[in-house]
Parts: structure tokens; sequence; C-alpha cells
């Protein structure tokens, strides 16, 4: 059974995007079938599994949108009311890592926006929207179904808005990628306010019959919290420098204090002794991740993960291309250590929390 992960802040430059893609490929290295979906209108996910910048690559794009479905024209036949049901899209094959594939995100889908928010109102009557709810959720599991992925990881807008609201609440597990500063610690606090109130709205609509009973139908609510990742931060002489690590600690005990009870209440954890089997402390970091800057640009320039990066895409010589070797060693270890964690804390035969 597929299990959709969605990575999601509402506060921008928290290196979603870049997390999404790398977390990806690591499953797919470890023998899962994963899709990445692209829901960002920005398109950053798609750019970065397909390549952008170049003529070539613009091309190349561009054909596929004319001969491949995409989050938006997978969806159109709810949201414009085409005589057709929705279907599984053809996925895009990532180049260099098999069983990896990306649903393209489109600048349009930012279209549904409303609509959406209307129909997700639910104290009045939607009769003539009741499909468009449980919309998304059928055209991802037709799509995971086509490919029998192992995983789902759904790259998210920064907002609040409706589609990110129902994109959440239907997934069954979320990490929030954060940046150590005080935007996010912001935004944690922000979230314990906001998921609540969205988790209470998921329950209400899973339990309409209204919703139950249409064509794409809403879905019961089974969302986790896997953790945090903290990222963006500079190391000097191995350690965080002391503003990082000041951040760094602020974010920990705002999750901890903060949103974890908030979660907690809401039924969205996973068991107590499945956390600590998989080393997830009480901050809920899964893990941290340092500034990879002039390697994350290679990495966007080949569509490749930073830590698959070879000697000639590095382009380097010396002291340069050792060093930078090194930091691929760790950035791989990184992401290897965070696949299994996700792999043991999202197996089927997880507990909830009480």
């Amino acid at each position: 059974m597929v299990q959709k992960i969605a990575l999601f802040n509402h506060k921008g430059g928290v290196s979603k995007t870049t997390t999404t893609f790398n977390l990806g490929w690591m499953l797919a290295s470890k023998g899962k079938t994963v899709i990445l979906v692209d829901t960002d209108p920005q398109c950053n996910l798609t750019g970065m599994a397909l390549g952008q910048g170049t003529e070539s690559d613009e091309a190349r794009i561009e054909a596929i949108y004319n001969t491949h479905s995409n989050i938006r024209t997978g969806l159109a036949p709810a949201f414009e009311s085409q005589p057709r049901a929705i279907e599984a899209v053809d996925c895009i094959p990532i180049e260099g890592q098999d069983g990896l594939f990306l649903l393209p995100g489109h600048v349009g889908f930012a279209e549904y926006e409303v609509t959406l928010g209307i129909a997700q109102e639910l104290s009045g009557s939607i009769q003539a929207l009741k499909n468009l709810p449980g919309s998304i959720t059928d055209l991802l599991n037709k799509t995971a179904e086509k490919f029998t992925a192992d995983y789902i990881l759904i790259d998210m807008s920064p907002s609040l808005g409706a589609i990110n609201q129902n994109l959440l609440m239907t997934s069954d597990f979320f990490i929030v990628p954060t940046t150590a500063d005080f935007f996010s610690v912001m935004a944690i606090d922000s979230l314990a306010k906001v998921l609540p109130k969205w988790y209470a709205w998921a329950k209400q609509a899973s339990s309409l019959p209204l919703l139950k009973g249409a064509s794409y139908p809403f879905p019961d609510i089974t969302l986790r919290f896997l953790g945090t990742i903290v990222q963006n931060f500079r190391i000097i002489r191995g350690k965080e420098t002391a503003a990082f690590e000041t951040w760094i600690n602020k974010i920990e005990q705002d999750v901890s204090s903060k949103l974890v009870p908030i979660l907690r209440q809401n039924s969205m954890l996973i068991s107590d002794k499945l956390y600590a089997e998989h080393g997830i402390s009480d901050s809920f970091c899964l893990t941290k991740i340092s500034n990879f800057n002039s390697l994350i640009a290679l990495s966007q320039e080949h569509q490749t993960p930073i830590y698959a990066l070879t000697p000639q895409q590095l382009n380097q010589t010396g002291i340069v291309l050792k060093n930078n070797q090194a930091k691929q060693d760790d950035f791989k270890q990184t992401f290897a250590e965070l696949a299994d964690k996700i792999i043991g804390l999202t197996s089927p035969s997880y507990a909830v929390s009480a």
C-alpha cells in the first residue's frame, strides 16, 4: 500500500524541494518505487527533476507537457466538469535512478484554489461541488496503483490555502522542513494553531455522507507527524555556529513544547515507542543538514542529488574536489539515515500514540 508523505511548511525558503528530490532518490536507491508530486505552482521540483535553463531543457520540457499529463490536467475532469473520470497520470521516469518518477506540476494548478475552497466550506450546500474534496486523493491513489508505488512524496507550496489544506490532511504522514532562523520559529508557532483547525475540518469532511458518497470519496483521515528537518546552517570547525545553534534550539523547544502537544491531542502522532526505536528524540528532529550551496547549484544543473554527482560533473581538482567529495559523503550518509528512518516510521504496522 502506498504511503503519501507531504513536505509542508508555509514559510518559504526551507529547502522543501531539494529535500523532496534527494529523499525520493535515496528511497528509490533502497529499492522503493517513489513518485515525486509537484503541487507548487512555482514548479521548482519539476525543473529540478527535468532540467531547466538551457534551450534544450526548455524544448524537452515543452515536449513533455505536450504529451504527458500533469497535476492540473490530471484533475481537470473534476474541476472543469469534463465528461470523463479522473485517470492515473503517466508519470515521467527520472533519469539516473530506477523506480523514481515525477508527477509534474503546473502553474495553472493554482487556478483551482478558489473553487476547492468553496467546495470545502462544509457548512453550506455543496451538492454541485461534492466531487472536488476527494479528487486529489483519487488522482494520487490511481497513479500510485498504476506504478505500484511504495511512496508518494508531495512537494507543497508555502501557503495556507485550500489546496494545501486538502493535500496535507489527506496524506498519511508529513514532515516539516525548517531553516535555523527566527521565521521558522514563527512558522512552528503558527502551525500549532492552524493544524488542529485543519484536522477538525478534515474529520468532519470524512464523516459527511455527501462527501463519502461522491464519485471521488473523501478519505478517512490518518495523518501522522514524522518530524522536522533543520537545514541551511553553517558549520565551522565541525559545529554549527552559535547563532545557528540558538535558532536550532528554539525550533526544537517550540516543536516539543507547542507543536507536539497539539498534535498529540489531535491523534496526529505515531506511537512513542516507534519514534524511540528509530532514534527520534523529544525534539522530533529527523535530521540536520548544513549548508551545501555550491553543491546544490551543481545538483540542480545536472538533475542529480548532491551525493550522486560524479567527479566529471563536479569539474573540480585538488583540495576543492577532495573537500566537496567529503561533503558528498556526509550528505549521502545523512540522507541514507533519513530514508531508513522514514521507512521504519511509515511501516504499515505503526501504532497510533495514545
